[in-house]
């Protein structure tokens, strides 16, 4: 395998690493994208977006935008969160290689995966999500789309709700270029319908919502954690990737997304079991011991709230 990264590509990802918090300040002023896109891999592109709620200044960059160049096109994953996100991600791509995009991939369907759609189907793009991610953003779009209004203000401008217009179940195989993806659903886990982008040849995956390790995993009222467990220790470590783009954060190795997501998961679930066993109720839950994981971003907005939902959960199992 040749080197994943190079050395400028080394050094822009020890530094966020080191200091990635919400608190940053945008890190590419020029443009609507809160980072500028680095080769993380040949051909394997990713904006990292910041590891924070998304707001005015991070523009809806707050997941990871990624792009394959395959030698006879683009491949794009995730939309982005507005219009004009997706066309200063196209901007990148269009500085970057005279290949088309002739694909977007919406790896799940939340606004930041999903609103920049109005954009690449204007471009004559095709866009693909499983069918679930379809399902799920279609009937919350617009409580979606007057989210990210609210926040992004004039940034919001020209977005309007576009839905894919492809859809799979299971897998969805592109030959394109040099490149084999196969986009696929390996079982329920962070959202309704998360896709993963795998990339059998150079050992890549770029996994989505299923795996974290600098931000700390929202835990949604629909989330199963005990089914996101099952579905991350079963299909997604089988397949065993060398390296790990994960929606939100610098890409890594499974190690490290195993500690971000797994064991977070199986930590929060033995205390409010615990606490559960112990005759404890749903105002109690949101006390119990977290600090552990409290150098992961977003630890002061999602710790608490994790909890209440895995109270929620695990007091009907």
């Amino acid at each position: 395998m040749r080197p994943l990264f190079s050395a400028a590509a080394l050094v822009t990802l020890c530094a966020g690493m080191a200091f990635a918090h919400e608190d940053i300040a945008d890190k590419y002023p020029q443009s609507e994208l809160y980072n500028k896109p680095v080769e993380f891999y040949p051909g394997v592109w990713s904006a990292i977006g910041a590891t924070a709620p998304p707001t005015y200044e991070n523009s809806g960059h707050n997941n990871n935008l990624s792009f394959l160049v395959t030698g006879d096109g683009v491949v794009v994953i995730n939309a982005g969160a507005s219009v004009r996100l997706a066309r200063a991600l196209h901007d990148e791509i269009k500085s970057v290689t005279d290949q088309p995009v002739r694909l977007v991939i919406n790896e799940n369907g939340q606004g930041h995966a999903m609103l920049g759609n109005a954009y690449w189907a204007e471009q004559g793009v095709d866009i693909l999500a499983h069918e679930d991610a379809i399902a799920a953003f279609e009937k919350d779009a617009d409580f979606i789309l007057q989210g990210m209004q609210g926040y992004n203000r004039d940034k919001a401008e020209g977005t309007t709700i576009a839905l894919p217009n492809l859809s799979f179940e299971d897998t969805h195989t592109v030959e394109m270029g040099d490149m084999r993806i196969e986009v696929l659903y390996l079982g329920p886990s962070h959202d309704p319908g998360d896709a993963q982008v795998w990339l059998p040849e150079p050992s890549i995956m770029i996994a989505g919502d299923i795996a974290f390790h600098e931000r700390m995993p929202p835990i949604f009222p629909e989330t199963c954690t005990s089914c996101w467990i099952e579905t991350f220790e079963g299909p997604f470590a089988a397949l065993n990737p060398t390296y790990v783009i994960p929606g939100h954060g610098h890409p890594t190795t499974m190690e490290t997304v195993t500690k971000g997501t797994v064991a977070y998961l199986r930590d929060l679930r033995e205390k409010i079991g615990a606490h559960i066993d112990e005759g404890g109720d749903l105002a109690g839950a949101y006390y119990v011991d977290q600090s552990q994981w409290d150098y992961m971003d977003t630890f002061e907005e999602l710790a608490t709230r994790n909890a209440g939902r895995v109270y929620e959960e695990m007091e009907w199992e």
